[in-house]
C-alpha cells in the first residue's frame, strides 16, 4: 500500500529540470507539485531542493525570494528536507565555487574535486557506485549495501566528523555521496536520471521517513 504524503513540495529556483523529479515520484505513487513563490508553500510534509549549476547562483536566488525562510522552519519543526545534486551542497555551509554562506543545516563544506596522482575528468560525470553505511542501508530496509547512480557535479562533500555521512563513492579519492542530519538528507546523485535504481531508492526513502 502506497504511503500517502498530505504534500510534498519541489522548489523551483530555476536551476533544473523539475519535471523529472515530477514524473520520477509519479511512478512510485509519490503526488508532488514544484513551487517558485515560497509563499505558495505551506504545511509540507518534505520540502525537495533539486538543483544544477552555480552554487551562488542558486542560494541568491533562495535569499531573495524568501526561501531561506520557509526552507528554515521546515528544518525548526522538523520537517524532512530533501536536497538533490546542488541542493545537496546548498544544505550546508558554503562551497569553493562561490562566496555566499549555505543554509547550514547540515555541517560541512564543499571543495573541488583534487586532480590529485590519479587523473580524473572534472565534472565527474556518469554512473558510479554509491555505497550506504549500514545504519543508512538498515534505515531504508535497503537489500543491497551499494547501487548505481548517475552524477554530475564538481564539487565534493568536505567535514571533519563522518557521523553526516550515510554513503560514499570512489572517484579519484573516497568522496560523501549521501549527507544527512535527523530529517535532513542530500543526494550528491540524480535519482530522477538513475532509472530503477533511483525509482528504487527514492521508493525505500519515502518508506522509512514517519511523517
Amino acid at each position: 500500500m502506497t504511503k500517502i504524503f498530505n504534500k510534498v513540495s519541489i522548489i523551483d529556483l530555476d536551476t533544473g529540470n523539475i519535471n523529472s523529479i515530477i514524473n520520477m515520484l509519479k511512478k512510485i505513487g509519490i503526488k508532488s507539485k514544484s513551487y517558485s513563490d515560497p509563499n505558495e508553500v505551506k504545511d509540507s510534509d518534505i520540502l525537495i531542493i533539486p538543483g544544477v549549476g552555480s552554487f551562488d547562483y542558486a542560494m541568491s536566488r533562495i535569499n531573495k525570494l524568501g526561501w531561506n525562510k520557509i526552507i528554515q522552519e521546515q528544518a525548526n519543526k522538523e520537517g524532512h528536507i530533501l536536497g538533490i545534486c546542488l541542493g545537496m551542497q546548498l544544505l550546508c555551509q558554503s562551497s569553493e565555487e562561490g562566496d555566499l554562506e549555505g543554509l547550514g543545516l547540515i555541517p560541512g563544506k564543499f571543495k573541488k574535486f583534487s586532480q590529485g596522482e590519479i587523473s580524473i575528468k572534472i565534472p565527474h560525470m556518469g554512473w558510479n557506485l554509491v555505497k550506504y553505511t549500514n545504519s543508512f542501508r538498515n534505515q531504508i530496509n535497503s537489500k543491497n549495501d551499494q547501487d548505481r547512480f548517475y552524477f554530475v557535479h564538481s564539487y565534493r562533500y568536505v567535514h571533519k566528523a563522518n557521523s553526516y555521512i550515510y554513503a560514499s563513492t570512489e572517484y579519484g579519492e573516497k568522496f560523501a555521496s549521501i549527507i544527512g542530519k535527523k530529517n535532513i538528507i542530500g543526494f550528491q546523485f540524480h535519482p530522477e536520471k538513475s532509472h530503477v535504481n533511483g525509482m528504487n531508492l527514492l521508493n525505500s526513502y519515502f518508506k522509512s521517513i514517519n511523517i
